[in-house]
């Protein structure tokens, strides 16, 4: 089952995202930040991530930057 990772801020956003996702039949991981993504995705890299861009303290493009 493919893996597919969701970062961002707003947690409506990530509830009503991951459940379309599952839906569909994908494993979904959520984070509300850019720290705690940096870590889970590092360890348990998926083989998607999709990325909040405005993001406080690390955005996307600088998380981004960190897992590349």
């Amino acid at each position: 089952m493919p893996k597919i990772a969701l970062v961002d801020d707003d947690r409506n956003i990530l509830t009503s995202v991951s459940l379309t996702l599952e839906a569909e039949g994908y494993q979904v991981a959520t984070y509300t930040d850019g720290a705690s993504a940096l870590e889970g995705l590092s360890a348990t890299p998926p083989d998607l991530a999709i990325l909040d861009i405005k993001m406080p303290r690390m955005d996307g493009m600088e998380l981004l930057r960190r897992l590349r």
